[in-house]
């Protein structure tokens, strides 16, 4: 018995960079999720949330909002027309606009409904929570200070109309004194409590779907993609300790031809199994897959592409089975995390967000949403299919250079 356990552990200590591998696994992820969750990498100060500002008055009151929003440190001001903040937001680029419509000013004097709103998606729930807060602490301080201060004078001119100039302005310069505090001592609730701010989703569930369901078909369909090709890829080593490798070498076709016809069924099987995820989800779970089935078969094809490419790169690089199932676990696990496959991304600080882009999950994630959520064209959602293009030409390469390297040499 412990002959056969010492033979055992012997045999696992063999391949030390899969031991390597094992052990740097839950290492790796252990840092991921801190990173994720705010553990490690965190400020002391938030990031500004980014708000586009379409100013549709240009008076002194619109530019002065402008300038004590901007102020904010809560807040990244970035001045756009509302077509352009309209484009940018449903195109997932930019979180909200606000608007500030012609007679901003002359309506806050007066006393009137002020006409303002704010357009965002719906998407993006985090920014949007610290959003609403910067602008009920700064928007309303200046609208309802100079509001409620038009709506004493307004009443004062229409109940004494024998008041001479001078008492006017004796009266309103006791006015401003009484308001001269509203901006600092009023808190964020009372405020809200008397305010209103039109809020307008550009994006949101009951016109573009169920965004839980696109995260989690999107997410889940990449990252079980991965785990699969990888299998399949692995299947080259799998042939190699069996002799059927060798076997193949010396038959009359070329070396290379046995990467591309492996490359090839693992695209097929790649496509095959993201077509099956969302047939299933048209028939179980009601995603709409017409909704842009050309961007859908284009998507469907590039992901598979790049992901496939990525099972036979593992299978190139890597000695043994053993092998690639330990590093490919850590890398598939690792890019899902960062990627958005395992919590969206609108969840996760912003240094997060930033190395979301070098994962494969993440670009076809993106495709995805653009088809399902923000339904825009095929023309803007191009440029994230040439970049899982451009990925899977990379790993190509890379696999064929290390396969006449590497597995012609283990023969």
């Amino acid at each position: 018995m412990f002959t056969i356990a010492l033979k055992g552990i012997k045999r696992y200590f063999k391949d030390r960079t899969a031991v390597f591998l094992s052990l740097l696994l839950p290492i790796v992820l252990i840092t991921i999720f801190a990173l994720m969750y705010g553990g490690i990498g965190k400020s002391e100060k938030s990031k500004a949330v980014n708000l586009l500002f379409a100013d549709e008055d240009n008076t002194a009151l619109s530019q002065e909002v402008f300038t004590k929003l901007d102020a904010d440190e809560g807040l990244k001001l970035e001045p756009k027309t509302y077509a352009e903040a309209e484009s940018l937001i449903k195109k997932g680029k930019r979180t909200a606009v606000l608007v500030l419509y012609k007679g901003f000013q002359d309506s806050v004097e007066m006393g009137k409904k002020v006409p303002m709103e704010l357009f965002y998606d719906q998407a993006k729930e985090i920014e949007m929570g610290l959003l609403q807060q910067a602008l009920w602490s700064n928007l309303f301080g200046i609208t309802m200070k100079k509001g409620i201060k038009g709506k004493v004078n307004n009443w004062i001119k229409e109940k004494n109309p024998d008041l001479n100039d001078s008492q006017i302005a004796d009266i309103q310069a006791q006015v401003e004194e009484q308001f001269s505090g509203f901006e600092s001592s009023g808190k964020s609730s009372e405020i809200k409590e008397n305010s209103e701010l039109p809020m307008t989703a550009l994006v949101s569930e009951t016109q573009n779907g169920n965004l839980g369901l696109v995260q989690a078909i999107a997410g889940v369909a990449i990252m079980m993609l991965l785990f699969s090709v990888s299998a399949s890829g692995a299947t080259l080593l799998q042939e190699k300790e069996d002799g059927t490798f060798k076997r193949l070498l010396i038959t009359p076709i070329n070396p290379s031809e046995i990467l591309y016809g492996k490359m090839l069924s693992t695209l097929f099987m790649a496509i095959l199994q993201l077509t099956v995820m969302f047939l299933y989800s048209w028939l179980a779970l009601g995603l709409d897959i017409f909704i842009n089935l050309p961007a859908l078969v284009l998507m469907i094809l590039c992901a598979a592409i790049a992901c496939s490419s990525f099972g036979i790169f593992m299978a190139s690089v890597c000695k043994s089975r053993k092998q690639v199932e330990s590093l490919s676990t850590l890398i598939i696990l690792v890019v899902s995390a960062i990627g958005g496959s395992m919590m969206p991304l609108f969840f996760m600080p912003a240094i997060m967000k930033k190395i979301a882009v070098i994962s494969v999950n993440y670009w076809a994630m993106e495709g995805f949403f653009d088809i399902f959520w923000r339904q825009l064209p095929l023309i803007d959602i191009l440029p994230k299919m040439l970049i899982l293009l451009g990925i899977g030409t990379l790993l190509t390469a890379i696999s064929v250079i290390s396969f006449r390297r590497n597995l012609l040499k283990m023969v």
